[in-house]
Parts: structure tokens; sequence; C-alpha cells
């Protein structure tokens, strides 16, 4: 699995209703997207579960990279021609589990991302990260862990059926506009290597 997430700042009288648009008459095109496990149509909204920026950022769980390539090398040229060419990141993926709302639809998702100890070997600090269960709360979908080892930073997106009543720690909250999900079910689960 390959995660995949870039994020455009927007002013924050941003009309937000323009991007709502945007995602309800062009999401469903990736809803068979070859090789796409999930697209979360992610936004954030100033004053919304405390968020100071307005932001379009998109996260993806890529089941085979040629999805990834085929994405960024097609399709993408459509957020570059509106938006201009944001930074992608993306991370490898070390597990992903199915929560108990996963028949449900996210509308929510969540993100942490830390710093991996210098001092500890990567594979013990993934190791540790990839066999923390999910959040203690039934509403959560679904959960993707994964590493950058350029910057050796874990990230942790989790999607929600419906919004928690309290965002983890030092989690960045996105509202979910529409989801995609071609190929979620075939996504391996647990522990990815």
């Amino acid at each position: 699995m390959h995660v995949m997430q870039y994020e455009i700042g927007l002013p924050a009288d941003q009309d937000m209703a323009v991007i709502e648009r945007r995602v309800a008459t062009r999401g469903t095109a990736t809803d068979d997207f070859p090789h796409l496990g999930v697209k979360a149509y992610a936004v954030r909204r100033v004053g919304r579960h405390g968020s100071a920026v307005n932001a379009y950022a998109p996260f993806y769980l890529w089941r085979d990279p040629a999805g990834l390539d085929a994405f960024l090398y097609g399709p993408f040229r459509n957020i570059v021609a509106d938006f201009g060419r944001p930074p992608v990141r993306s991370w490898i993926g070390v597990s992903f589990d199915r929560g108990p709302a996963f028949a449900g639809a996210p509308v929510f998702a969540t993100r942490a991302v830390r710093s991996l100890p210098a001092d500890v070997a990567p594979g013990e600090a993934v190791e540790r990260e990839a066999a923390q269960a999910g959040p203690a709360d039934d509403r959560w979908h679904s959960q993707a862990v994964a590493v950058d080892p350029s910057r050796w930073e874990l990230v942790r997106f989790v999607l929600w059926s419906a919004v928690p009543d309290t965002v983890p720690a030092g989690s960045t909250p996105f509202d979910v506009l529409h989801a995609s999900t071609p190929h979620l079910a075939d996504l391996p689960t647990g522990r990815l290597w």
C-alpha cells in the first residue's frame, strides 16, 4: 500500500462552497480508478474543528504504485491547471486496519504525523506503531499507518463514519466531502511487511 496527500492552502475568506461544488461535480471521476483503495476528498475550514485555515487536502491509499503513477501523470493535471502544482507527500504503507464502522461511508478524517525517534531502529518504531489498535471509538471506519523514510516520519490517517466527540491528540481534522473506494476491500489488512 502507498499513501499520498497534497494540501492546497486557500485564503481564509475562501468560499468553500466552490470546493464543495468541485467535489460534487468531479468527485465521482475516481470512483473506479485503477489500483485506488480510497481517495478521501478532505477539506479544512476556518473555525471548524478548531481549524485556523481553509485547505483542500485529498488523501489516497493506493493498492499498487501503478495507480499512483497513472494519477500523477494523468488526471492530476486538472489540479495543476486549477491550483498550480502542489507538493505531493507520499509514504510507504506499514499497516491498514478496518474499524467497527467499515461498512459506512467516511465523512471525517484525522491525520497525525510524528517523527521517529533518532535513537530507535526504524523497524522497532514502525512495529510499535503498526501494533497500536484503532481509536477507542466505534465510529472509526479504517486507519492506515505509513512511513516517509526521507524524513523518518510516521503518519496515521484515520477515516471516520461520524465526527468523533474528541479529535485524537496531535491530529489534524478534516471533513470528507466524498470518498472514492473502488478497491478499498482489496487493501491488505494488518501489518504490510
